[in-house]
């Protein structure tokens, strides 16, 4: 019987290893240097790296937020049609990510003060008149927690969590079945012991009733990630003026790359009617 017993402690305890590790692996760093086209202006900023690309003017500025394990370098592509509109665009390194350092990942809580840098540069230093924001996946929960929502005058969020647990939840059952979903309170309850904050401060779908601007919520109809009915309950908790749109196809990837011209076209018309 006492042998039985040892094992079994072994056996947990072997098992709460392998779960820390994995919470360690999926929270690391991701730091590395970003290359970026010569029109694009190199930033630091209150410690937060970015990039700027000028337009015609500083009337409109679009910040633009990265998701989890990327860098500023993945959103070249929205800068270069919105320069095109005449917006002027600041792309930054959340930290953990590119060459923004930070200790780990936080799913949005410390990614929220490099937001706040990138609104305050566009305030402070390039005067920008009116400010929308745009936010994939990490980058959209950066700009609504924290001491968030960020002060802009509209808000995108692409792909974006609306709790912790469902967010880890969700992406334990894409790899694990119905196992994952018995896991995955083993994941997020170690959240707060790594980065001291509770899962109620890790909630968008909570913050998100603070955001008094024009804010337009995407998501990909096929998402595992986020899904479908997930982005619906973020857009309902959401004050008046928002809009939705569910990329019939998309999966939890590049929206601009999925579905280029209709991107374009629904980012544009939005910003004209918000701005």
């Amino acid at each position: 019987m006492k042998g039985k017993f040892t094992l079994l402690v072994a056996l947990v305890f072997f098992f709460g290893l392998i779960l820390w590790a994995a919470g360690s692996y999926l929270s690391k760093p991701v730091n590395q240097l970003v290359k970026m086209p010569v029109e694009f202006e190199k930033i630091v900023f209150n410690s937060t790296h970015g990039s700027f690309l000028k337009s015609e003017s500083n009337s409109i500025c679009a910040l633009l937020l990265h998701g989890v394990r990327s860098n500023r370098a993945s959103m070249i592509g929205r800068a270069s049609f919105l320069k095109d509109m005449g917006i002027s665009s600041l792309l930054i390194d959340l930290q953990a990510h590119g060459e923004t350092l930070g200790s780990e990942i936080t799913f949005g809580i410390r990614e929220s003060v490099d937001a706040a840098n990138g609104v305050s540069f566009l305030k402070e230093v390039k005067e920008c008149g009116k400010i929308v924001a745009i936010g994939q996946s990490l980058g959209g929960a950066s700009a609504l927690l924290g001491n968030g929502p960020i002060h802009v005058d509209a808000l995108i969020l692409e792909s974006v969590y609306p709790t912790i647990e469902e967010a880890v939840q969700n992406r334990l059952e894409m790899r694990l079945g119905k196992m994952g979903k018995i896991i995955a309170p083993f994941l997020y309850l170690q959240i707060p012991l790594r980065i001291d904050v509770s899962l109620s401060e890790l909630k968008p779908i909570e913050a998100i009733k603070k955001v008094n601007v024009p804010v337009f919520i995407i998501s990909g109809s096929n998402d595992e990630h986020t899904k479908a009915e997930e982005t619906e309950r973020l857009f309902h908790a959401a004050n008046e003026s928002k809009q939705l749109w569910l990329v019939k196809g998309a999966a939890h990837e590049d929206l601009l790359s999925y579905r280029p011209e209709e991107y374009k076209a629904k980012i544009s018309s939005f910003i004209k009617q918000s701005l």
